[in-house]
């Protein structure tokens, strides 16, 4: 607020070609990069004395000539090499048999207008120009974020969004490119809240290019999607924030599928409105679980929940009493879980004629008669003992709500909408009740991991026309990308036909290669990955930014013989335990759904380990198999994408064929 403040020590940078750059002192070593003019004062920039000054002396603020906005623009003649160096040739003429093909330049046909229109600076417009595909992510690293993303987005076949550009005179800063690195505070009091949150605040900065899926008006059930990093969660909270202050009466949800993911939502939405608690009031984050226990028992009592252990008790004693029960007792639990008690299927009729999608193992008249004679006996044991599933729970709800006139929420907003189960979406729509909208959906297909497919539009919920994919990743590097995404094909699509196309993401950012190792025992793996983390430490990554994951609970073990091996502080998450500052995390792949970390180990990618052993056992029918890779395919998707800038993957000879395939 006031440069002249005898407390700071400012020094004019001679050696920038902005002359408008000056350096604050903030120790001996540290300093602030500043841009001031007699009407304001930018801060830039931060680090340790020479970096600082280097900074500073390879920049320039300007305004894009084409797009109005403010841009740190990288002085060109002070960049040594951009694109990957090319080998000095000899004079000489190679043998035409051994000259390399050219390879195609990428913008070579893009006029200078159209490379201006996304923010490309004028400077750097013949090197777009010659750039190919090789030389594209070292380039992109030199250009500001919109140009790098519309450029990225041309080279994998997509079409960039560009903003409108600006009116001549008007604000560079005030332009939607400028407001995802800028922000202009016109008092003390908005500096101070800015600056109370550093971090946090920015784990939920909105991206302007998704601001307009945020602020849409959708006259029927809605879906965003897009792959991890994408930034899915972030548009779910701004959604729910944004319909919350547009509509001053209006009560809002926001929810999700397991407590561990809503409590995630739960911190970050205080992030968001912190200095707004009416807006609170109206806002309720909740799982869905937890919130149909809520409603139930307003309405019902407190429900008798049906025990895992009971079920399977229940299934083993029915079938024990049908003669010539062929049937694995997993087959039939897993019957029972996604036909029989998530459609609640309550007669012969019902069951026979069920469309078997995510089950299928094809089954003969007489053995679903066989099936059925089994599950009615089990439904009739538990309808005299007064239990409930949440399956039941949910449709029982769902049948309440929609004779009730005032709606229990005005809007609802759903994060990982691929893991609603069929009786939560028949609840959520029965909550809406079609109302413009009612009904907000985030999340991926290609992170389904707990529910098998179905159709939402045969319970009234049809996205299609209104359906939305994030293309720009903000998480993961370029590197782990890749490699992540050859784990799933380029498209992804729902029971309903809604695609997803996956081939057209693009990182924001580059960094190391992801590293996969293999060994001979698993102690070698243990040591291995102990030395791995050490050097991570070394580098001064805190143990928080770190988190370790295995495919189930017979795994852990390994992971935390590693991080004790590298004195790396950790604990192990589960269902109720949360994250623990100040050290890594260890858990299971499911229970990584929804976290992030700067670096990430998968470990004990064995066969038979990934994908699970026990799980192919379990199919009875060769046509089952392609669900089971499907899903175990999606599942170290999910870990592996929980990394931001480093991943290793590990496992014990011979590894899973997943790895193979990841490695392309």
């Amino acid at each position: 607020m006031n440069p002249a403040s005898p407390g700071m020590s400012l020094h004019k940078l001679d050696r920038a070609k902005d002359k408008n750059f000056w350096s604050v002192r903030v120790s001996s070593d540290i300093r602030l990069i500043v841009h001031k003019t007699a009407s304001s004062l930018l801060l830039c920039y931060v680090d340790h004395h020479d970096k600082a000054y280097q900074w500073a002396e390879r920049r320039k603020l300007e305004t894009h000539p084409s797009t109005g906005a403010a841009q740190f623009v990288e002085v060109r003649e002070r960049v040594e090499i951009v694109p990957a160096a090319r080998p000095v040739t000899s004079s000489a003429p190679e043998p035409v048999a051994k000259r390399a093909k050219p390879k195609r330049l990428l913008f070579a046909g893009r006029s200078e207008a159209e490379l201006l229109s996304y923010g490309v600076p004028p400077e750097w417009v013949p090197d777009v120009m010659a750039a190919d595909e090789d030389e594209l992510l070292a380039l992109a690293e030199h250009l500001p974020a919109e140009a790098a993303e519309a450029l990225l987005e041309i080279a994998v076949g997509g079409t960039p969004t560009v903003q409108p550009p600006a009116p001549k005179g008007a604000d560079p800063f005030s332009h939607p490119d400028a407001q995802r690195r800028f922000r202009v505070m016109n008092d003390v009091e908005a500096l101070e809240q800015a600056l109370a949150f550093p971090w946090e605040k920015w784990t939920v900065f909105l991206h302007p290019a998704q601001r307009q899926l945020v602020e849409r008006d959708y006259n029927g059930p809605a879906r965003v999607s897009g792959s991890a990093g994408t930034g899915k969660t972030i548009v779910a909270l701004h959604r729910a924030v944004f319909l919350a202050r547009s509509n001053p009466d209006a009560r809002v949800l926001l929810t999700t599928f397991s407590d561990t993911l809503a409590n995630a939502l739960r911190i970050k939405l205080h992030r968001l409105i912190s200095s707004e608690p009416r807006l609170a009031e109206r806002l309720q984050v909740q799982s869905l679980d937890a919130l149909g226990d809520r409603l139930f028992e307003s309405r019902f009592g407190a429900p008798r929940m049906l025990q895992r252990e009971q079920l399977q008790v229940y299934l083993a004693e029915a079938a024990a009493q049908t003669p010539g029960w062929k049937f694995s007792p997993s087959f039939a639990l897993g019957e029972w879980d996604e036909l029989v008690d998530a459609w609640q299927l309550d007669s012969w009729e019902a069951y026979r004629d069920v469309k078997r999608l995510g089950r299928k193992t094809r089954l003969s008249e007489a053995q679903r008669a066989m099936l059925w004679s089994v599950f009615a006996v089990v439904l009739d044991r538990v309808k005299k003992q007064s239990l409930l599933t949440y399956s039941a729970l949910f449709t029982q709800l769902a049948a309440s709500i929609a004779t009730q006139t005032s709606p229990v929420f005005d809007h609802v907003v759903v994060d990982e909408a691929q893991d609603v189960g069929v009786a939560q979406l028949r609840f959520l729509a029965a909550v809406a009740q079609s109302r413009p909208n009612g009904l907000f959906f985030a999340g991926d297909l290609g992170q389904r991991i707990f529910q098998p497919p179905f159709s939402w539009k045969s319970l009234g919920v049809d996205i299609r026309g209104r359906s939305r994919n994030l293309s720009i990743n903000y998480r993961t590097s370029h590197q782990i990308r890749m490699q992540a995404d050859r784990l799933l094909g380029p498209d992804v699509a729902d029971v309903d036909g809604n695609a997803e196309n996956r081939s057209a993401t693009v990182s924001v950012f580059n960094g190391p290669a992801p590293a996969n190792m293999s060994f001979r025992s698993e102690a070698d793996e243990i040591a291995a990955v102990a030395t791995w983390l050490k050097d991570r430490l070394a580098e001064g990554l805190p143990a928080q930014s770190i988190g370790i994951f295995v495919r189930s609970e017979a795994q852990l073990p390994r992971a935390i013989a590693a991080a004790t091996a590298a004195n790396l502080p950790h604990h192990v998450l589960d269902e109720k335990v949360e994250s623990v500052s100040g050290s890594a995390s260890i858990c299971t792949m499911h229970l990584a759904k929804g976290l992030e970390f700067r670096v990430v180990v998968v470990m004990a990618c064995d066969d038979e380990v990934v994908p699970l052993q026990e799980r192919i056992e379990s199919v009875a029918d060769s046509v089952d198999l392609e669900e089971v890779y499907n899903t175990e395919r999606q599942l170290l998707y999910v870990a592996c994408t929980r990394a931001r800038d480093r991943l290793l993957t590990t496992c014990v000879a011979p590894g899973s064929e997943f790895l193979d395939d990841m490695r392309g």
